[in-house]
């Protein structure tokens, strides 16, 4: 994959707040509801499954 194929990250500005709810009735972590919230947004959605994609198909990573 060349370098022109990579989609670019999404760039948010510097300082940006997240807010993020807590379900409630079960446990979870700031983190996790946190991270639950990011990937809410189509951009940082999209952004992970390429980046995951890339990772996963590298054939570097099988190289000894």
């Amino acid at each position: 994959m060349s370098d022109q194929q990579v989609p670019h990250s999404p760039v948010f500005p510097q300082g940006k707040q997240w807010d993020f709810k807590k379900r409630e009735g079960i446990y979870e972590s700031d983190v996790t509801a946190l991270l639950r919230r990011l990937l809410e947004d189509d951009a940082i959605r999209e952004d992970q499954r390429a980046a995951w994609e890339r990772w996963r198909n590298d054939p570097s990573g099988l190289q000894r």
